[in-house]
């Protein structure tokens, strides 16, 4: 089967992210709205959590680690 070519890399989707989070952390800071930044702080921890929490990683042989390590 044949893969589809994505418009951005993953390099650039990645700083788009990182990008937004820093325009929306600096808002809430200019806005003095630390209360919300806690919250927000908190529920992303708990998601972060989440996933690593339910990661499968037994499946993750050591082929497919040394794929992630950039190893080829």
């Amino acid at each position: 089967m044949a893969q589809r070519q994505s418009r951005f890399s993953r390099l650039s989707i990645a700083l788009f992210w990182v990008t937004l989070v820093a325009v929306v952390i600096g808002a809430f800071i200019y806005a003095e709205q630390i209360a919300a930044l806690y919250v927000l702080a908190t529920l992303s921890l708990v998601v972060l959590l989440l996933v690593v929490g339910f990661a499968d990683l037994e499946k993750i042989g050591r082929d497919r680690a040394r794929d992630f390590a950039g190893n080829d």
